[in-house]
Parts: C-alpha cells; sequence; structure tokens
C-alpha cells in the first residue's frame, strides 16, 4: 500500500463494497413505485399540481384535477 496504512490508491477498486456501487437511485421508499410509502404528495408532471398521497391509492392510478394527467409520486 502507498502509504502504509493501509487504504490503497484511491479509484483503485471495482466499486463492489458494501454502498460503493454505481447505483445512486432513491432507493425502495422512493420515487415512482409500488411500496414507495404511503406519505409525501402526488404531484402533476404537465402542470406541477401536488395534492396529498392517499394511502392504498397509488398515485399512477390518479388524474390531476386541473389537468387530467396521470399524477407521479413526489
Amino acid at each position: 500500500m502507498p502509504g502504509g496504512n493501509g487504504t490503497g490508491p484511491l479509484g483503485g477498486g471495482p466499486g463492489t463494497g458494501r454502498g460503493m456501487g454505481r447505483g445512486g437511485g432513491r432507493g425502495r421508499m422512493g420515487g415512482n413505485l409500488p411500496g414507495s410509502g404511503p406519505g409525501g404528495n402526488c404531484l402533476c408532471p404537465k402542470c406541477k399540481l401536488s395534492v396529498p398521497h392517499q394511502a392504498g391509492v397509488p398515485c399512477y392510478n390518479v388524474k390531476c384535477p386541473k389537468c387530467g394527467a396521470e399524477m407521479v409520486k413526489e
């Protein structure tokens, strides 16, 4: 090891250790995916209207009351 401290050179590994991958996604509890949690808001991608999310009703099944577009989980 270069510094003698066991750390090795920066960027020398494959990035496969725990939490060190190239993902960077929002994870299981975020995003517009099933199981992303009961709280938060539904957002219209067209007019940007935000309404409170109702538990048990996916945002993609909710139509925007202003323009009629499919909402997404905020």
